[in-house]
């Protein structure tokens, strides 16, 4: 497995419905923080914090500072979102390897 080093401030995702929006930055050896904003919160938020934790365990990211904005995305969508977001902060750009990560085993 690769690890991912955050280097830069990245975001990915809208705000539009059935979408979310991550800001991903380096958290200084802090370990992992989501700021977490969403409608659903109360019934969904332990899911979608969960969701976007695993998948920054599987991509070796051990510490970050997240601020996601929730619009009733699914959770293929929030990992999908947060790989986008741990590729740009990477300074990966092109040729991502999305069969690394198994997005349906989140």
């Amino acid at each position: 497995m690769k690890k991912y080093e955050i280097k830069k401030q990245a975001v990915a995702g809208t705000l539009e419905s059935s979408d979310l929006q991550i800001i991903i930055d380096n958290n200084d050896n802090k370990g992992i923080e989501i700021n977490l904003k969403s409608s659903v919160e109360k019934q969904y938020g332990k899911r979608i914090r969960q969701v976007i934790e695993q998948t920054l365990a599987k991509m070796g990211v051990t510490d970050a500072k997240l601020t996601v904005v929730d619009k009733g995305a699914l959770d293929c969508t929030i990992s999908a979102r947060t790989i986008a977001a741990v590729h740009r902060a990477s300074g990966i750009t092109s040729n991502y390897d999305w069969e690394e990560i198994d997005l349906w085993n989140v």
